[in-house]
């Protein structure tokens, strides 16, 4: 099993990780526990910024690759190993706090990178079709309050929507909420994140085990 894991906290750093990082890094270590062969290729976002998908970086994509600057090669190279990343993964983890209802900057450049038509989805005449199949993907959410998805979280929606757009339907929230309401409320989030993590893990366990006598 190949994973991707995505840290798009601006509080990760050298000395100190943001808590959906943490979580996350807590959901790969019982993935590889039951994996010990996976491998994970991480992108953090703090050490590695996501450019901005701007004019010239479109205006690049759309150039005959022949008839491109040597700077347009260089756009087009980034965004063309982000999506090979995701093409290659098996599973996708990502770690997505809220910032003002909605998903860091950098992360929703980082889906304008790899939402390629032709590459990650097509159209067609019943519609656009996601090209990404047979991925599971893990969402760790960490909030500061107390958020309705659809109502005063827009990340969910938004992320369930972009990543069914290219074909990744099967996705695991796991949510760590009330995180900045006082000592109280951020231990009730933490471990009500931390028992989805494990009840996530065991059901992976079983299916897993299930596979397994299939093939017996």
């Amino acid at each position: 099993m190949k994973i991707l894991q995505l840290k798009t906290s601006i509080f990760d750093g050298t000395d100190k990780q943001g808590v959906s990082s943490q979580l996350s890094d807590e959901l790969i270590a019982g993935l590889l526990q039951q994996d010990p062969e996976a491998s994970v290729a991480i992108r953090d976002f703090s050490t590695d910024p996501v450019p901005y998908l701007d004019g010239a970086w479109l205006q690049a994509l759309s150039t005959p690759a022949e008839a491109r600057t040597q700077e347009q090669q260089q756009k087009v190279a980034w965004s063309d190993a982000a999506i090979a990343e995701l093409q290659q993964a098996d599973t996708l983890v990502i770690g997505a706090p809220m910032y003002n209802f909605s998903v860091p900057a950098m992360l929703k450049s980082w889906t304008d990178h790899v939402a390629r038509a032709g590459v990650t989805f097509k159209y067609t005449d019943q519609g656009a079709v996601g090209l990404l199949q047979n991925k599971k993907v893990y969402v760790v959410v960490s909030t500061g309050g107390l958020h309705a998805e659809g109502v005063t979280d827009f990340m969910r929606p938004y992320l369930r929507t972009i990543l069914g757009f290219l074909g990744l339907t099967d996705i695991t929230v796991i949510v760590a909420d009330g995180l900045n309401m006082g000592e109280e409320p951020r231990s009730e989030g933490l471990a009500g994140a931390r028992q989805a993590i494990a009840a996530t893990l065991s059901q992976g366990r079983q299916i897993h085990s299930i596979k397994e006598g299939e093939a017996a």
